[in-house]
This record gives C-alpha cells, structure tokens and sequence, in this order.
C-alpha cells in the first residue's frame, strides 16, 4: 500500500478507502471504454457450443484440428501452438499480471478479441480488440454471469474463459487440456522461477528456464470449478470435460472424439 493510501485509510477507515478508490477507478477511461466493449458480447453465441482450451502437455494427444471450424477461447501462452493446431483461437484470455508483462508484445499482437486482467492494464497496449476485466480474487467472490459487474478469477484463468463464455450465452462449454496436474515445489500462489524445461504445458518452453511463473492452487480451482458447474446447472447450461487422460474429477467427462463423430465418419 502506498503512503497516500495508508494515509487515506488512516483518515476514513479502510472500508471507505476501498470504496472511494473503486468509485475513482470506474471513471478510468480504458474501464469505460472496456465496459462498452463488453457489451458486443452478451448473448452473442446463445444456445452454441464453445471449447476452452487448456495448456496442458495432453494437447500433444489431442486432435486439435477438429477444433478448427468451433469457437474456441484460448489462454495464456496457446498462441505458442496455433502453428501445431493449424488455425488460431477464437478468443483469447490472460490474468495472471507475470503472464502479462512478460509476454505482452506476443499477446497484443494476436488478432482476436482478447479478455485481459484489469490490474494488468499498464502492462499491455490497450488495442481496439481488447477489453479490460475487472477480476477478483480471494474467496470473498462468486461467479459472475454479468462481465460489466466483475468476473472471479478464481485460482485459475480456466474460471474466468468460463464466465466469459457464460455471459457470451453458450449452454455448453468443453474443457480441452486442462490436465489439472502440475509439477512443482512450494506454496500455491507464490512467484516462483523455472530453471529447466516446463513439464506442466504442451510445449518444454512454454514457462521456459527464467520463466516467472506463479505456483498453481489445484484445490483452490477445483473449489471455484465447483461454483461454475452449479452456475452453469442452475441456469440448464453444462460444462463438460473432454480433456485427454485429465486429472479433474468435477465436471462430467466426455470422450474427446464422440464431439466429432459425424464429422470423423464422413471422412472415412
């Protein structure tokens, strides 16, 4: 906390602070225009199918080029295989602040729309097929079915792709990639530095040697995939997994290939 912060709060409380830097903060310009750019967005693929794909090394065993012709959200560093896959994602979605700023040139340049972190807003360029969420961590949120409102981050950028789609109007979203299975040592959440090759993602140098990377919270996002199955239910939507050999046990499971049946016995 700055000085002028603690200065602030020392004067009207914390509370109030919080408060008065939120409403401050709503009159930002790239908040404004983000809000108004969201709004293109609502319902705009009502009662459709999406696939959110994950970054998980099972990519390497999936048949991504089935995907080419759905809509498809895209996170983090998937850019890195789109040459693999053959086609680029429909959407793309990035949170986490180390992501951001280390590869923010990459992310600016892709040509979808893309969903970025509002507390990430001076590290990237602000392009027209950009708009700011204002995400929210901790356990203190919830899932947000309106994006002007907010969006729970929710341990995991898999959580926010998921309220995007939601509010996007798709009643059904399949999960690709999402291993759900990391190695690593230390405490979820803390920054943490790779030293080798990345075993976690599809690619060795995806967080590659020097990489800043933040330690993942596995039972953390298994809490906040609960809360999105339940919204997802309650309102006649699904969210399925089809990820190859994934760990997650809390969405229904799918085989990845009976998505495509029609289309696979066609081209036999």
């Amino acid at each position: 906390m700055s000085l002028l912060a603690r200065s602030i709060s020392q004067v009207i409380g914390q509370k109030a602070q919080r408060s008065l830097f939120r409403r401050v903060e709503l009159q930002h310009p790239k908040y404004r225009t983000s809000m108004r750019r969201l709004g293109q967005y609502h319902n705009k693929h009502a009662g459709k199918r999406c696939f959110i794909l994950g970054n998980g090394p099972s990519l390497r065993n999936t048949d991504l080029s089935l995907l080419k012709n759905e809509v498809t959200f895209g996170t983090n560093r998937i850019y890195m295989n789109f040459d693999n896959m053959g086609f680029e994602t429909t959407y793309h979605v990035v949170v986490n602040e180390l992501v951001v700023e280390q590869c923010a040139k990459d992310i600016a340049k892709l040509r979808m729309p893309k969903f970025v972190g509002w507390h990430c807003r001076d590290l990237i360029d602000f392009k027209q097929d950009m708009q700011f969420l204002h995400t929210r961590g901790g356990l203190r949120s919830w899932f947000f079915t309106d994006l002007t409102e907010g969006c729970w981050e929710g341990n995991t950028v898999t959580m926010v792709a998921l309220q995007v789609a939601y509010y996007m109007g798709f009643s059904e979203a399949i999960l690709v990639g999402v291993d759900h299975s990391y190695q690593f040592n230390g405490t979820p959440h803390a920054a943490s530095v790779m030293t080798g090759d990345d075993p976690n993602h599809f690619d060795p140098n995806y967080f590659g040697a020097g990489f800043r990377w933040h330690l993942p919270d596995l039972e953390g996002s298994e809490m906040s995939y609960r809360v999105a199955d339940f919204v997802y239910r309650q309102n006649g939507r699904r969210v399925i997994d089809a990820t190859v050999g994934g760990e997650l046990q809390i969405f229904p499971k799918v085989s990845y290939p009976t998505l495509f049946q029609n289309r696979i016995q066609e081209a036999a």
